[in-house]
């Protein structure tokens, strides 16, 4: 009809804060614009629904829009773009009727959304994990757990794992830890059993089930969760994989009594810290040589000193073992003259005598007169010496550390064996003493503590 106002002249001169109905919208509700003190005018849809009346804000009308645009150009709308898009509502409110109407339809998107984001977060979730908690941090953070708590082991463990696995076995380590399943396991042991390294394969099979049993046991383990627990193992992979005991029969080859004999001549006169060193040693019992190289000054008595055995001990703390010492190991040691940190050093205390150097030394010793020899064959020759002697193979195994890790001894016995360690030792030292082919050993009758 001529003279009627259009919605542009009825917004702009309508009062401030007054909404103005501007067109009814199909299939609901109406078109309303209001102006602002700001001058600014908003557009809303605005609909009733079981006897409420509630707008929706469409957007800013911006009158230099051309009067026929349907789209919005930064939230900027003309009349026939906010018109259609009060229609999209309308359309959205008609169709959801039976379920609440536009409001509860907004409300269930959003819900979408909000579930739809906590999917995408979790996945992300996910993807960190893979990427940070693979096998390869798993076995790096157990290496050096081993090494904070003193277990040598943890740089055997370090090679065996990053020969074995990582450089091996690449898109392996790259897995998560908690994706790692039983074939995977056998997979890469296989190929070492296949190379005839059925030794090796048997040792990373312990590394990799010592680790992952730390991991699993972490959920409540106080002492280990920070490190351990966000890997997620809830079950060790490595558990159900057979080992080789073929594999760790070890060959003794220990060195024969005359051996024993001509290698405490060599070293029984050697000069100085070297032959000091190589003394202490055998008449210690063949103690390992990593585990007596790192003996601490004030582990040293007059009488006694006492190493640190973290051998067969996964994630618990070194074990005392504490040994008598012979007149002549005592003097010995005296030669050594501990002080500092470290009773063994070559620079005052402050770092240990390298486990490598003393087994050089030994070597060089021998020379050309004890075939085959390696340092590691003293401790199986002095166990075997010491079992052909009569000495009880329970007193050998407290002399050299070894067979020592039951429940009653963990628990119960806490006695040091002193007594029995010392009539070893003074076997031991007897039997050196003789000559080839003239001992006759005698057996196991008395104990008594050093004094």
């Amino acid at each position: 009809m001529a003279g009627e106002p259009t919605p542009h002249d009825l917004l702009t001169n309508s009062a401030v804060g007054v909404f103005v109905s501007l067109r009814k919208i199909n299939p609901a509700g109406v078109l309303q614009g209001r102006r602002l003190k700001s001058g600014a005018i908003n557009l809303y849809w605005r609909y009733t629904f079981n006897g409420k009346t509630d707008r929706v804000l469409v957007g800013q009308y911006d009158p230099s829009r051309p009067p026929r645009s349907l789209e919005p150009s930064a939230g900027r709308y003309s009349i026939a773009a906010a018109e259609r898009a009060a229609q999209d509502l309308a359309a959205v409110h008609s169709a959801n009727k039976a379920n609440g109407g536009y409001k509860a339809a907004l409300e269930r998107e959003a819900e979408e959304r909000r579930r739809q984001q906590e999917v995408l977060q979790r996945q992300q979730e996910a993807a960190d994990r893979a990427a940070h908690y693979r096998l390869d941090n798993l076995l790096s953070a157990y290496c050096t757990h081993l090494e904070g708590l003193g277990r040598t082991a943890f740089r055997d463990a370090k090679s065996m794992f990053r020969l074995h696995v990582t450089d091996a076995w690449p898109a392996l380590a790259e897995l998560p830890a908690a994706a790692i399943t039983e074939e995977h396991v056998a997979q890469m042991l296989h190929r070492l059993f296949e190379s005839k390294k059925g030794r090796t394969a048997n040792k990373l099979r312990a590394y990799l089930r010592a680790a992952y049993e730390v991991a699993r046991r972490s959920r409540t383990d106080p002492k280990t969760m920070k490190t351990f627990a966000a890997f997620g193992i809830r079950h060790n992979p490595v558990t159900e994989v057979a080992s080789d005991p073929a594999s760790n029969l070890s060959a003794k080859d220990p060195l024969s009594a005359d051996e024993l004999r001509t290698y405490w001549k060599q070293v029984q006169s050697a000069p100085g810290f070297e032959g000091a060193v190589l003394r202490l040693h055998l008449l210690t019992g063949g103690q390992r040589i990593e585990q007596l190289v790192k003996l601490k000054t004030e582990d040293v008595g007059t009488a006694t000193i006492t190493l640190l055995d973290g051998k067969g001990r996964p994630g618990k703390p070194a074990r005392r073992h504490p040994l008598p010492l012979l007149p002549a190991a005592a003097e010995a040691l005296k030669l050594i003259a501990p002080k500092g940190s470290y009773a063994i050093s070559t620079d005052g205390g402050e770092t240990h005598l390298a486990a490598t150097t003393l087994s050089k030394w030994a070597k060089e010793r021998a020379g050309d007169k004890i075939p085959r020899f390696k340092a590691k064959r003293l401790r199986s020759g002095i166990e075997t010496l010491l079992s052909s002697a009569g000495i009880s193979k329970d007193t050998r195994g407290r002399l050299q550390s070894h067979g020592v890790g039951g429940v009653q001894d963990a628990s119960y016995d806490g006695h040091d064996y002193l007594p029995q360690k010392l009539m070893a030792l003074e076997t031991l030292y007897r039997l050196l003493q003789d000559s080839p082919g003239t001992q006759k050993p005698k057996r196991e009758t008395r104990a008594r503590r050093p004094t």
